[in-house]
């Protein structure tokens, strides 16, 4: 039975249940006329909906369809078997109630207004696929003008498992994060939240990369290449990626398959790093980088060891946002990133816990919760 057949059994892989039997007697309350009485409540008083409704445990997870997986613009249509995983996990490991809704339209201004318009039924709302750069236009447009919390998996999730592997990799490689030379390559929707997190990490030596090099003020596509570049690279120099390999200490790839050869790694510093997150197909094979001499080598893909799985992140970080309706900081993503990595005892082919450990989500909710007081 493959995926076609699997989801064709299933129509949608979460269901919708009630909490009791609804009967004769009850209905009287549960509906109308009782029902009433608690409309008029939470008309009077809107944050009285977190007590009498679902919505402290509700949240939406929005797509366009611009950027699913590794397939690319897509589309709504596209989008939804891709949401509706999402809300699976959420409901697994977070007790959330995840609604997908997947947006016929890529135009910033109407997501945002979209999703404003949505407030009153979520208690926060999950970004999802949606490329960059207008994945920072919408995330940061509402965490402005909306009052609950906001997240983009692809942004913030990555970025917090990423530094959460990372910190156990150079703690085996015994070197700080403070002296280490960090090449970043794909400086999208991910790699742009992976270096400011580094950045608040103490990392002092970052080359950001894209398609034509080393970010500087020529290269930049965007404004959001330009912050970075102006963050990493205040003497606007210009190099290939190649070029910015020699003795670095870590790559980061989110970027495309198969960039980098064993020469690269070659070329890099003594127990070099590699995470290599290119989906399905990685900047670099894992065998081919341990040949040429990887110390640490972690994907995106659940058959090699060292899967960066933002699974490890979000289901935690929402429901800890969602219950104290507080916004997610860089302070709450540094927090998160610590909580990961200390789940673990790490050695080579383990610098994460398993994402299915429910141990793993109870503790990460449980230290927010205390840092959102």
């Amino acid at each position: 039975m493959g995926p076609l057949d699997i989801h064709k059994l299933l129509q949608g892989k979460y269901r919708i249940t009630t909490p009791l039997e609804v009967t004769e007697d009850n209905l009287k309350y549960l509906y109308t006329p009782g029902v009433a009485e608690v409309a008029l409540e939470c008309a009077k008083n809107p944050e009285h909906c977190f007590i009498y409704t679902r919505r402290k445990h509700t949240i939406a997870v929005v797509s366009d369809g611009s950027a699913v997986l590794g397939l690319g613009n897509i589309g709504p249509y596209g989008a939804l078997p891709v949401m509706e995983g999402k809300a699976m996990l959420f409901k697994e490991f977070g007790n959330l109630d995840a609604f997908p809704i997947c947006l016929g339209t890529q135009n910033v201004e109407e997501i945002v207004n979209i999703v404003k318009a949505l407030e009153p039924s979520f208690g926060g709302i999950n970004l999802e696929d949606i490329s960059a750069p207008r994945c920072f236009d919408i995330l940061n447009r509402l965490d402005r003008e909306v009052t609950i919390p906001i997240f983009h998996d692809d942004q913030q999730g990555t970025a917090v498992v990423v530094v959460a592997g990372l910190l156990n990799a150079l703690k085996l490689a015994d070197k700080r994060i403070s002296d280490v030379k960090i090449v970043v390559n794909g400086i999208g929707a991910a790699g742009y939240n992976i270096v400011k997190l580094l950045l608040e990490f103490g990392a002092k030596n970052i080359f950001a990369c894209d398609i034509n090099g080393l970010l500087n003020e020529k290269t930049s596509l965007h404004k959001y290449h330009l912050e970075i570049a102006r963050l990493t690279n205040p003497s606007n120099s210009s190099a290939t990626l190649r070029e910015c390999l020699k003795e670095a200490d870590a790559f980061i790839g989110v970027s495309k398959g198969n960039i980098l050869t064993g020469e690269d790694i070659k070329r890099m510093a003594r127990k070099p790093i590699i995470f290599a997150l290119a989906n399905p197909t990685p900047e670099i094979a894992p065998e081919v980088a341990y040949e040429n001499g990887a110390f640490i080598v972690a994907t995106g893909r659940s058959d090699y060891p060292n899967q960066v799985n933002n699974l490890l992140a979000f289901p935690g970080i929402m429901r800890a946002a969602v219950e104290k309706q507080r916004k997610i900081t860089l302070s709450i993503l540094m927090k998160a990133a610590q909580v990961i990595a200390k789940m673990v005892e790490p050695d080579r082919y383990m610098i994460l816990p398993k994402a299915t450990d429910k141990r793993l989500h109870n503790a990460l909710y449980n230290a927010l919760i205390e840092s959102f007081e």
